[in-house]
């Protein structure tokens, strides 16, 4: 670790409460194996590669019978919370109450992260929480809008947007425990991310730069993707 730049302690929480309808799987899609293990253990191993992590909580559906022994291999600082709600808000939300049941101090790091985007590296969180550790809001890794928008009625197009300030939101995304904790609160259940609730606070996260591979597994043809995205990093080659 010696060669990186010092970071901040932090806590994660993990919703993988969802069906994946949109997957095609037979199962949760967070369990879905890819290169040999469910999804989701390449996602926790990212995190688990930061001695920095404090806290880690995974929030389930309440049936859940996968999650328990994949964390159990894991270890700690891993830990089940099988209480997720209907949307991603919710569950949220739960896990950040079991963080603070934990221990965790309203003035914590938290990083909030999706299941599915198992193809997050090490490298990739570590540079969110430099750039992050001292920001007065937090921040989320997001992607420079690379293609042409359009603006459609009916599946035809009938105008071009700038995208010259457009972002692609990804996660882990990073904010104070006790502030994200009231801005999920108070915006309700229909906000997709993090970010989108910090913002209707009034505050302006921080944008750090992602990369492609760490898109959110959600189509069957997303499966194949990240399978060779997986195998082309087991012989060292660059994604």
């Amino acid at each position: 670790m010696t060669q990186h730049s010092p970071i901040c302690p932090f806590h994660v929480v993990i919703p993988c409460a969802g069906s994946g309808q949109r997957a095609g799987t037979q199962q949760p899609k967070q369990y879905q194996s890819i290169a040999g293990e469910p999804m989701v253990c390449h996602t926790l191993r990212a995190f688990s590669a930061l001695p920095e992590l404090q806290l880690a909580v995974v929030v389930s559906a309440p049936d859940d019978t996968q999650l328990g022994p994949i964390l159990e291999r894991l270890g700690p600082p891993w830990t089940a919370w099988p209480h997720g709600g209907a949307t991603r808000a919710a569950s949220v939300l739960q896990g950040l109450r079991r963080l603070q049941a934990l221990g965790a101090k309203e003035d914590d790091w938290v990083l909030v992260h999706d299941a599915a985007r198992c193809l997050v590296t090490a490298e990739l969180i570590r540079s969110l929480l430099t750039h992050c550790a001292q920001d007065p809001v937090g921040g989320l890794l997001a992607l420079p809008l690379p293609d042409t928008l359009k603006q459609s009625v009916g599946q035809r197009s009938q105008a071009t947007l700038a995208r010259d300030d457009k972002w692609l939101a990804q996660t882990p995304q990073m904010f104070r425990l006790q502030a994200l904790a009231q801005a999920l609160t108070a915006a309700g259940d229909a906000v997709t991310d993090e970010a989108s609730a910090l913002e209707a606070m009034g505050h302006a996260p921080r944008l750090v730069t992602s990369a492609a591979f760490n898109f959110k597994v959600t189509y069957p043809a997303d499966f194949a993707l990240a399978e060779a995205v997986l195998a082309a990093r087991s012989k060292g080659t660059p994604t």
